[in-house]
C-alpha cells in the first residue's frame, strides 16, 4: 500500500516552499496530503485539507480569525484544529509521516499536530527555531528539528538545499521499516541518572532475564516527561522509578524538572510501580555561574563543565518525600517505595574505608524518608534496605518486588 506523507503549513505565506517539498516527496514515490493552516491570505495552491476545515476542527471561525485582530486566538484555534486533523488522518490510515516548515508561529502550530501523533511515527520540522531550545515545541514526542538556516521565506541557494534535505529525510524515514522482533516482549520503564547507573543496569538485567524489555530514560526533565508520556499512552506494563531526581529540581528550581506531577503517570495508568528516592540528593543547574545566588554558599559540585549539582538540604528533602508519598497514594495498582538507608546516589555514600562521599548527608536523607512514611497511606509498603542505592542487593530487591507485582497482576 502506498504510504502518505502529510505536509502541514501556511500556504498563504510559504506556498512556493511547500509546493517544492511536495514535488520532491512525490518524486520519491510517496503520496502527499497537504494541510493548510494559514489564516490571512489565499493559499498558493489547493490543499487537501483547507484552512476552513482546520479552523472548524479547532472550534473557530476562519472569517472571524482572518480579520487580523485576533492573532493570538487564531494561533490557538489552528493549533488545536491541526492536532485534531492530524490525529484523524492517522486513525484513518492516511498519515505515515508528517513534515512542517515555518518560523516560531508556524513551528508552534505544526508541532501541535505532531505531538498528537504516536512516538515512532516520522516527524520532521524545518524551523527557524531549530538551532535553539525546542523543548516547548517537542514536548515528549520524537520530533526531528532541522534548522532552516535562513528564514522560511522564498527560494534561494541555501533554502533550496535545506528543503531538499528535509524532503529526503521524511521520505527516508517513511520508507524505512524497523525490523520487528519475533516476540514482542512486555515493556517496563526505568528512570536512571549517572549516579544510579549501576543500580538500574543490574535491575534491568534481572528483568530482561525474566522476559521483559526495559526502556531506560535519563532523568533530565525531558526524559521523565517522555517516560510518563509512554506510560499514559498505554505502552507500559510496569514502572521501575528508581531515579526520582527530577523532583529535586522541581523543589529547588533546577534545570531538570519534569513538573510537579512527576511520578504520577504509573498511578494514573493503573500499572505496578516500584519507587525509590534515587538521586534526590541533587538538583541540577548549568555552569556554576548559573546557580542562583541563594545557593552559592551551599554544597555545590561541578559534575562536568556544563552541569553543577546542588546538595539538597533537610527541608528540600522533606518536600521531595511528600511528593513521592503523594504519587504512591494515587496508585490504583500495586505500588511500593524502597528506601536505601546508605545513600541515594554515588555521591551520597561511604566508601570501603569509611570515607564519606561529597553529598553524604544522612540527616537530609532521613528527612525524605520520614516524610514518605508520615504521608503515605496505610497499606502501601515502605521497605527500608540497609544498602546504598547502587549496591546489587538493592537492585535485586527492587526487581524482585516488581516481578512479584507483575505476577500477582497476571
Amino acid at each position: 500500500m502506498e504510504k502518505t506523507v502529510v505536509i502541514v503549513g501556511a500556504l498563504d505565506t510559504k506556498g512556493v516552499e511547500f509546493e517544492f517539498v511536495k514535488s520532491l516527496i512525490a518524486d520519491a514515490g510517496l503520496r502527499t496530503l497537504v494541510v493548510d493552516f494559514g489564516v490571512m491570505g489565499e493559499p498558493a495552491f489547493t490543499p487537501d485539507v483547507t484552512r476552513e476545515q482546520v479552523a472548524a476542527a479547532g472550534g473557530g471561525d476562519l472569517v472571524y480569525l482572518a480579520s487580523g485582530d485576533h492573532k493570538d486566538e487564531a494561533m490557538q484555534v489552528m493549533a488545536t484544529g491541526l492536532a485534531v486533523v492530524a490525529a484523524k488522518l492517522y486513525d484513518d490510515g492516511q498519515l505515515d509521516g508528517i513534515i512542517g516548515m515555518g518560523g516560531s508561529g508556524g513551528t508552534s502550530i505544526a508541532t501541535s499536530g505532531m505531538r498528537a501523533l504516536p512516538v515512532g511515527l516520522p516527524k520532521v520540522m524545518v524551523s527557524t527555531m531549530g538551532g535553539g531550545d525546542v523543548s516547548a515545541y517537542a514536548g515528549a514526542k520524537d520530533i526531528t528539528f532541522m534548522p532552516s538556516i535562513v528564514d522560511v521565506a522564498g527560494m534561494n541557494r541555501i533554502s533550496r538545499r535545506i528543503y531538499a534535505n528535509a524532503a529526503g529525510a521524511i521520505a527516508g524515514m517513511v520508507k524505512m521499516a524497523a525490523p520487528t522482533p519475533v516476540i514482542e516482549k512486555p515493556l517496563i520503564t526505568a528512570s536512571m541518572f549517572g549516579n544510579t547507573t549501576p543500580c538500574v543496569d543490574h535491575a534491568r538485567n534481572v528483568l530482561e532475564q525474566k522476559g521483559y524489555e526495559v526502556l531506560v530514560f535519563h532523568a533530565t526533565g525531558a526524559g521523565g516527561k517522555t517516560m510518563e508520556s509512554l506510560i499514559a499512552d498505554g505502552y507500559i506494563e510496569a514502572s521501575l522509578d528508581i531515579t526520582t531526581t527530577e523532583l529535586a529540581d522541581e523543589v529547588c528550581g533546577g534545570v531538570f524538572s519534569a513538573g510537579p506531577e512527576r511520578c504520577l503517570a504509573a498511578s494514573r495508568a493503573g500499572i505496578p510501580a516500584v519507587i525509590a528516592p534515587g538521586c534526590v540528593d541533587m538538583a541540577n543547574f548549568w555552569g556554576i555561574e548559573t546557580v542562583p545566588e541563594k545557593y552559592q554558599a551551599r554544597n555545590l559540585y561541578k559534575w562536568n563543565p556544563n552541569v553543577t549539582l546542588l546538595r539538597t538540604n533537610v527541608e528540600e528533602n522533606r518536600q521531595i518525600g511528600e511528593l513521592i508519598a503523594a504519587a504512591a497514594n494515587a496508585a490504583t495498582a500495586p505500588v511500593a517505595i524502597v528506601l536505601p538507608l546508605k545513600g541515594v546516589s554515588m555521591l551520597d555514600s561511604v566508601d570501603e574505608d569509611g570515607k564519606p562521599g561529597r553529598f553524604w548527608d544522612p540527616e537530609a536523607d532521613r528527612a525524605c524518608y520520614d516524610a514518605i512514611k508520615t504521608h503515605v497511606k496505610p497499606g502501601i509498603p515502605v521497605i527500608e534496605l540497609d544498602h546504598n542505592i547502587n549496591d546489587p542487593e538493592f537492585a535485586d530487591n527492587c526487581a524482585a518486588l516488581l516481578l512479584e507485582m507483575l505476577g500477582s497482576k497476571a
